[in-house]
């Protein structure tokens, strides 16, 4: 695990970064929030988050996340986001711990959630995942299953609809992440006109494309390697 000060002067650098990012297209920096990755790291790494600033953390495995929620010395205040995929029988361990859930992709999984939100008595922000790059490796539903997942999500009387999560797919050529990104701002803006609601957060860019990101329209970039450097791979 790397120290509280190399933590800080990388998370300086992405901080930098992303603002030269949003001014080279004319946006304000402050629409785009960093949200640390802690996945693989231990407890020390959200309690860096917390103490640099950051409001939340993403996190991939359910048990794993619970597991760091659940510490004596886990930071208080400190919201946890799961940003991976999510399994229907792992739901109500989602509601009872995380903040949000970024990684929606089907109708069974929206009413499921539902359903346990409304027996925690809580409303459970959620956005949905869009396989905007049409990648058979990544989760998500597809572009053209989005618009009656988006109408399911609205209808659930314990769901909160924040808008739209993708992961753009691997490749030497930055057109395929620009074009992935685009593609989700696009379907974002057209459902967002159509259901009469802004559908305001769209997560999407990671540490190597996160400038595409941020041009295309990004309102939360997912860094993980660039804060705390390369994972162990578990």
């Amino acid at each position: 695990m790397i120290s509280f000060e190399k933590f800080r002067e990388n998370a300086k650098a992405i901080l930098e970064r992303v603002n030269l990012s949003c001014a080279n297209v004319g946006r304000d920096p402050r629409a785009v929030r960093v949200l640390p990755v802690t996945k693989t790291n231990p407890i020390e790494a959200a309690r860096y988050a917390h103490a640099f600033g950051f409001q939340a953390v993403g996190e991939n495995r359910i048990q794993e996340a619970v597991d760091k929620i659940e510490h004596p010395n886990k930071p208080e205040g400190l919201r946890w986001e799961l940003i991976g995929h999510l399994q229907s029988n792992k739901a109500k361990l989602a509601v009872a711990h995380f903040s949000r859930v970024q990684s929606v992709d089907s109708r069974k999984l929206l009413e499921r959630l539902n359903r346990l939100a409304g027996e925690a008595g809580r409303r459970l922000p959620v956005l949905i995942q869009v396989n905007a790059g049409d990648d058979p490796a990544k989760f998500g539903v597809s572009c053209d299953a989005v618009e009656p997942l988006v109408e399911t999500g609205l209808g659930c009387e314990f769901l909160e609809l924040d808008g739209l999560m993708t992961i753009a797919p691997l490749s030497d050529d930055p057109d395929v992440a620009r074009q992935c990104f685009f593609r989700l701002r696009e379907l974002r803006d057209n459902l967002a006109e159509k259901q009469g609601t802004p559908l305001a957060e769209l997560s999407m860019g990671m540490t190597g494309d996160l400038d595409h990101a941020i041009a295309a329209g990004s309102t939360m970039i997912r860094v993980g390697t660039a804060l705390y450097g390369p994972r162990e791979q578990k």
